[in-house]
């Protein structure tokens, strides 16, 4: 197990040296001149313009300089913002709370309803509720995730403003008032319905098929041939191998929503990294969209180790290493 997670962690170097270095070339090539995004409005002297240019070693070649911003790196420093001058490190480690609880409790709805529906639709195969279930998903995938989040607000923070007190505020940040008489966690609820939608929709279809392709094999026939219960077959027996592939699709998911799923967080306003990136797009704020990009690759890589780890829990015939004596 531990010379496979350091084997992991190797394979992981040269996938984030290449985005550094895609992200690096990507800002020396876009128009426009880094010394008046950082200066702003101000005009500046030559001997001041040339004292910037000197900090930020915008004089050297482009390969000294991705030196100089990997160095950087390793220490822990994404760089400076250019609008707010503050380091962006610090922006997004105020802004990552915000962004995992909203994860969460996506990843929550998806894996409750998303599993739960798969089940009970490869269980019921051909009745209306498998029908159902198809069409649901199948909706679900084609709507876009802009567009149901926007709905969402007209429906429930407009038509039923009475009823609900807008759910899709934000009291956390000072959005939604002091007098506000609905719990914080209600303010979850829409962001999270609507980052977890198609992820849901995709999770229920993979469980459907795997389900159902476990119940077809050999070693299912004989458990019911010796029998076991239903029930006891489908928890015991075929749920475990049909995970897998349900465990690799969620913890994927499970990454980009802690990456900070921009969309959602631009629709809701909802104060995380995605939104804080979108931003950062808008103003040409090259070290906040840098550092947000590195900030994602890393914590995908880490999430995706975890979940190949995880593999060995719900299958015990994976095991990671070679055994003794084994060649």
């Amino acid at each position: 197990m531990v010379r496979y997670i350091l084997r992991r962690v190797l394979q992981f170097i040269p996938v984030f040296i290449g985005v550094t270095i895609l992200l690096f070339t990507l800002r020396s090539i876009v128009p426009g001149d880094p010394i008046r995004m950082i200066a702003g409005e101000k005009s500046l002297a030559p001997e001041v313009y040339e004292q910037i240019v000197e900090r930020n070693h915008l004089n050297e070649p482009i390969y000294i300089q991705y030196g100089y911003y990997m160095n950087d790196l390793l220490h822990g420093d994404l760089g400076t913002s250019y609008q707010r001058h503050t380091e962006v490190s610090k922006i997004f480690a105020d802004r990552f709370p915000y962004t995992l609880q909203l994860a969460l409790c996506a990843i929550a709805i998806e894996i409750i309803i998303g599993i739960a529906t798969g089940i009970i639709s490869a269980i019921k195969r051909y009745s209306f509720i498998d029908v159902l279930v198809t069409l649901s998903t199948s909706i679900l995938v084609s709507v876009p995730v802009f567009w149901l989040g926007m709905l969402l607000q007209m429906f429930f923070g407009i038509y039923l403003k009475d009823l609900t007190g807008g759910t899709f505020s934000l009291p956390l940040s000072g959005a939604g008032g002091p007098i506000s008489q609905f719990p914080n966690w209600m303010h979850y609820i829409l962001p999270a319905i609507t980052l977890a939608s198609v992820s849901l929709a995709f999770t229920a279809r993979i469980m459907r098929s795997q389900l159902l392709e476990v119940l077809n094999q050999d070693y299912i026939r004989t458990a019911f041939a010796k029998g076991l219960s239903k029930r006891a077959v489908i928890i015991k027996h075929a749920l475990k191998n049909a995970m897998i592939p349900v465990i690799t699709f969620i913890g994927i998911d499970f990454g980009a929503m802690m990456s900070g799923a921009i969309l959602t967080e631009t629709i809701f306003n909802w104060p995380g990294i995605g939104h804080e990136i979108y931003l950062a797009i808008t103003q040409r704020d090259w070290p906040i969209v840098m550092g947000g990009v590195i900030l994602i690759v890393v914590v995908v890589m880490i999430v995706n180790l975890i979940t190949d780890i995880s593999y060995a829990l719900f299958d015990p015939r994976i095991r990671y290493g070679k055994k003794k004596g084994s060649e």
